[in-house]
């Protein structure tokens, strides 16, 4: 796919790698539809697709409302005039042990509305912006591409109950749509990102992060640019679907 022209939507869209995602492919002549809650960011977001060469457009939407996803993906269309793919990124954390124990006494559970809010948002959210984007483009009848941001913490990761579950969900619909949606000259893919240097991740504690990074082979973190970069990788390869690419310096959970 040439990018230069198509519409495509990103999740989470207004800052950290949504907004470093849209950027590198606004960069390429992409016309951007950032999704997110906080007008102003994604206002600072569209300005920075613009200044790199691309349109945008910003739209407030909760992921998690159905609602909320067609009437957005709707305006999308009626805005742009065409679709031609998504980004699934939007996500929260709500991180806790399953069971917190102290002295053979349960001092904590993960509760349910920590459970249920990840899910929600991290999952639920997904399948419904792919939806209702392969629905578009199916309409539209325009060559279309869905990428699902999952994480390495699809293979499990202590304290991440919801998430992990949530992140190997959301890698497990990028294969199926990969198969279900061929036949319409849509693909699908997943980026699964290890730790990635967004701003949320560089406010932490130097110690942390150098603990963070010693386990890492490559001795760093992941930039968000090279988690866009992957992006267009997916998009531009014609040949590309149904696999999720770890991007995460070498390292296993």
């Amino acid at each position: 796919m040439d990018l230069n022209g198509k519409v495509i939507a990103v999740t989470g869209g207004g800052q950290g790698l949504g907004r470093s995602m849209a950027v590198v492919l606004a960069a390429k002549g992409a016309k951007m539809a950032l999704i997110d809650l906080n007008q102003e960011k994604l206002d600072e977001a569209v300005e920075l697709c613009k200044a790199a060469g691309g349109d945008a457009k910003a739209y407030i939407a909760n992921v998690a409302k159905e609602e909320d996803v067609i009437a957005t993906f709707d305006q999308i269309v009626e805005d742009f005039g065409t679709f031609n793919g998504v980004i699934n990124n939007a996500g929260i954390l709500r991180d806790g042990l399953m069971l917190k124990v102290k002295d053979g006494d349960i001092v904590k559970k993960l509760s349910l509305a920590e459970w249920q809010a990840v899910i929600d948002v991290n999952l639920t959210g997904v399948f419904l912006c792919g939806r209702e984007a392969a629905e578009r483009m199916i309409k539209l009848g325009t060559e279309g591409v869905i990428i699902n941001i999952s994480s390495i913490s699809k293979a499990g990761n202590m304290g991440q109950s919801n998430y992990s579950a949530a992140k190997a969900g959301v890698a497990a619909m990028a294969v199926t749509w990969a198969k279900e949606l061929a036949r319409y000259g849509i693909r699908a893919a997943a980026i699964a990102p290890g730790f990635i240097a967004t701003d949320m991740v560089a406010s932490m504690k130097p110690e942390a992060l150098e603990k963070m990074t010693s386990g890492i082979p490559l001795k760093r973190m992941g930039t968000p640019e090279e988690i866009g970069h992957t992006c267009a990788y997916i998009f531009e390869n014609d040949y590309f679907s149904g696999r999720v690419i770890e991007m995460d310096g070498g390292l296993r959970i």
